[in-house]
């Protein structure tokens, strides 16, 4: 494969390090990664030459843009959670690094967008426009003015499902973090029923399937929109399988209904917001069609419950 100039945004962040630590060690692209705190960045940017750690921040994106303009693929993982400068950073300024890509040079962006503004059916989800939260319906924005850019026909889009990873030298997911204190209560979880179901990817399997597209973009014909995810789970498959890592056996199980949840939400006046009460009701955040290194024939590197629990450091004694 030819050498490419690479732009990584939020490199510093849990997928950031993921895709930085696979591109520095298994590719010789040229790469430049950027991040607004270096020291947060653990990946080791000394293994070989031609890394190039930028030090600057989304907002002020404009002070690239001579690099910008010779850049063979950007990586744009940087997000805003929340907060004041939600959408200033998901849309605007992203849409202004783009804009500053030349159309002729670049081949490929790969956008970091979230499976949670889509259906089941692959499509616009209308609700996460309407009433997602900050950072939901910044994505939903997003994706609809990326449609509009010149340098449209080039862009990849990956929705990852729910992100596992970390480690002593990466952050924690948000989920991976909670897993845990999951486990605490596995003495009650392994006596409920739930509908319920969903998918879920790890960073390094994510730094897998970008590392892929970074040397094989899509065809003409080929989809530019990948939901990234393991093949889906429902919930009482999650715990049985959860129980059996652990060993605890499962004797009965009762089930929680929707009618009941919202009883109890109603009887202890608990505040909830429109976008976690829609998804309450929809339950089931499956995709017709998922993405993951198994699609290209790559190692999976979890793709299981028990991956899941051996990655988050939980032990089955």
């Amino acid at each position: 494969m030819s050498q490419k100039r690479i732009l990584v945004t939020g490199a510093s962040g849990c997928i950031g390090h993921y895709i930085s630590e696979a591109l520095i060690q298994e590719t010789d692209h040229e790469l430049f990664l950027l991040v607004r705190n270096p020291d947060k960045l653990q990946v080791d940017t000394q293994f070989r030459p031609n890394i190039t750690v930028l030090h600057g921040d989304m907002q002020k994106i404009s002070q690239f843009a001579e690099l910008l303009s010779t850049i063979d693929t950007a990586v744009l993982t940087a997000t805003a959670w929340g907060g004041s400068l939600t959408f200033d950073i998901n849309v605007l300024k992203t849409l202004e690094l783009i804009k500053l890509l030349n159309p002729d040079k670049c081949e490929q962006v790969i956008y970091f967008s979230t499976a949670s503004v889509l259906d089941s059916h692959n499509q616009p989800l209308k609700e996460a426009g309407e009433i997602g939260t900050d950072y939901v319906r910044s994505k939903y924005d997003c994706l609809h003015q990326l449609a509009r850019l010149q340098i449209a026909p080039k862009i990849t889009t990956v929705f990852p499902t729910l992100v596992l990873g970390g480690d002593a030298k990466k952050p924690f997911s948000h989920l991976t973090s909670g897993i845990p204190e999951v486990t605490k209560y596995i003495n009650l979880i392994r006596f409920l029923s739930a509908d319920g179901s969903f998918h879920f990817i790890h960073g390094r399997d994510i730094a897998t399937v970008v590392t892929y597209l970074i040397d094989h973009p899509p065809e003409k014909d080929e989809p530019r929109r990948l939901v990234l995810g393991q093949t889906q789970l429902t919930v009482d498959e999650a715990i049985e399988q959860l129980c059996s890592y652990l060993r605890k056996r499962i004797y009965f199980r009762i089930p929680l209904s929707l009618s009941l949840a919202n009883l109890i939400i109603a009887v202890f006046k608990i505040q909830m917001a429109a976008w976690d009460r829609f998804c309450m009701n929809y339950r089931h955040f499956t995709y017709d069609h998922v993405i993951n290194p198994d699609s290209f024939d790559l190692p999976n590197y979890c793709a299981t419950i028990s991956d899941v629990l051996k990655t988050s450091g939980v032990t089955s004694d």
